[in-house]
């Protein structure tokens, strides 16, 4: 009983970097607003901002149970000339309730919804920089080093998207 307990230890103590690695991996996403409602610029000039007004379930979902402070997402401009990529965002708060669903007058205001059981959750993101020139869905569409993206799918409309380590850095690199 010992012997096992002494190799238990011994594993634990081996695969601990590891673990809290895992534990505190840092997670990629595609964000997207309307660049004639909230812009990159809009975000600049703020310095940071809560990411409200979002009504679908899975967009909530990923907020709610998937994001972590530290994450970074691509900041897409929807419905734009072009519709792409203009920048980074960063999570800094936990998930919290979206203020807006409880303001009668504000567009996303929900009925269902109330203080004591929100429906609708939020994250905060910060600025953190401004691509030197978009990169257009079509550019996004065609690269096949792009390939398996959320967004190059026809249709995929959901405005936050898990986005792989790999494409998230080498939008980047093909930035510079």
């Amino acid at each position: 009983m010992i012997r096992a307990f002494s190799l238990y230890n011994h594993f634990c103590e081996k695969n601990q970097n590891a673990i809290l690695k895992l534990m505190n991996s840092k997670k990629y996403w595609l964000i997207k607003s309307e660049g004639d409602c909230y812009s990159i610029d809009d975000l600049k000039k703020d310095r940071q901002s809560q990411w409200s007004g979002v009504r679908s379930y899975q967009a909530r979902n990923f907020m709610r149970d998937e994001m972590s402070i530290g994450d970074l997402a691509l900041f897409y401009h929807s419905n734009s000339k072009p519709s792409g990529v203009y920048g980074v965002a960063q999570v800094i708060s936990k998930p919290h309730p979206d203020t807006t669903q409880f303001d009668s007058k504000d567009e996303h205001f929900d009925p269902r919804s109330s203080e004591e059981n929100p429906i609708w959750m939020c994250v905060n993101f910060k600025f953190v920089s401004k691509l030197k020139h978009p990169i257009s869905l079509q550019e996004i569409k065609i690269n096949p080093k792009l390939e398996g993206m959320l967004v190059r799918r026809k249709g995929d409309r959901l405005s936050i998207q898990p986005v792989s380590q790999k494409h998230f850095d080498y939008l980047l690199k093909i930035n510079n």
